[in-house]
């Protein structure tokens, strides 16, 4: 069971159930009294609400729990999944931008490049990595990463989770846009594999900069739009309040993307949310990851290459009776 730091509003009941049940066993084994029964019966009670509330999640709650602080970040995935990872640093023009990590290493056996956007627990460390927002050195040594990537024949595995690019104006001064257009660019003739996870927050252009490739997965409780429900309440309403009713409008939620066909695969969370079980949401995700990137090696570069050029252009192709 979790011991979160931070309960959200829909988590209350699942943590107050959770608190009793620990207070029973704590009970029962200081006062040498036999529970069993009781404490068995709470936990199917609880296992029953758990599922309750994390199958009728709305779009807004899903948008929560992606933000959740203690929800795995890049570097833990990267920690449960790979051996050996060595990170590089630097874009060679500018800075090393803290907000992405970039390295090869093992994974499941077999040598890959991982890029990934990287969050801070506290505040220290939220200020380190910039709270995930990439500037244009992050793009470029992304960018560096694929190159050499490419150069060794290494699959790409790339972790999103960013609320967007840095705004700020010395990022616009140094070519963020033009930064993440030659990223998109280059990303969709590069000549190897791509394997895109959308592990929490997948917010416009900061995430699109790192996010071309041959197969997207997402995570369950993620969301990936052109635009945060904040900033889009803020434009439509000018009422950041009016947060859930964009996140509504915005259909940002991983089953509302599969079935828009912006990505390939909805990757299934633990009980209670990725932010309760690391290990148990790394096992499922590097599940999906090794069985794309095996059908992926099995490809031409010519069929690869024509494949992910064709994924990109069908993408908000619909049809209408």
């Amino acid at each position: 069971m979790a011991n979160p730091t931070v309960v959200l509003e829909f988590e209350k009941p699942i943590v107050e159930l959770e608190k009793k049940i620990l207070e029973m066993r704590e009970f029962a084994q200081g006062e040498s009294i036999e529970l069993t029964r009781e404490i068995e019966s709470l936990e199917r009670k609880l296992d029953k609400l758990t599922r309750e509330i994390y199958s009728g999640l709305s779009r807004w709650q899903r948008v929560q729990l992606a933000r959740h602080p203690r929800r795995p970040y890049t570097l833990d995935y990267i920690e449960h999944l790979t051996e050996g990872f060595v990170e590089l640093h630097g874009d060679r023009g500018f800075a090393d931008d803290k907000a992405v990590v970039c390295g090869p290493a093992f994974f499941r056996g077999r040598k890959v490049m991982i890029i990934g956007q990287q969050k801070g627990r506290d505040t220290k460390t939220k200020l380190y990595r910039n709270f995930g927002m990439m500037h244009p050195e992050g793009y470029r040594k992304a960018l560096r990463m694929m190159k050499l990537a490419e150069k060794f024949d290494l699959p790409v595995l790339i972790f999103i989770d960013t609320p967007g690019a840095f705004p700020g104006l010395g990022a616009e001064e140094r070519g963020q846009a033009e930064a993440i257009a030659k990223n998109i660019k280059e990303m969709a003739r590069l000549r190897v594999p791509i394997v895109i996870s959308i592990i929490g927050e997948g917010a416009s252009g900061g995430a699109l900069g790192i996010g071309v490739g041959d197969v997207i997965l997402m995570m369950e409780n993620s969301w990936y739009s052109v635009i945060s429900p904040e900033g889009c309440a803020a434009i439509l309403w000018r009422d950041s309040a009016k947060a859930p009713d964009a996140a509504e409008a915005l259909r940002l939620a991983s089953g509302d993307l599969l079935q828009l066909n912006v990505i390939d695969s909805i990757v299934p969370e633990p009980s209670g949310g990725a932010h309760r079980d690391h290990k148990g949401a790394a096992e499922t995700l590097g599940a999906a990851i090794e069985e794309v990137l095996g059908s992926l090696l099995g490809l031409s570069t010519e069929d690869l290459l024509q494949r992910r050029l064709e994924k990109f252009r069908n993408m908000g192709v619909f049809y209408h009776a």
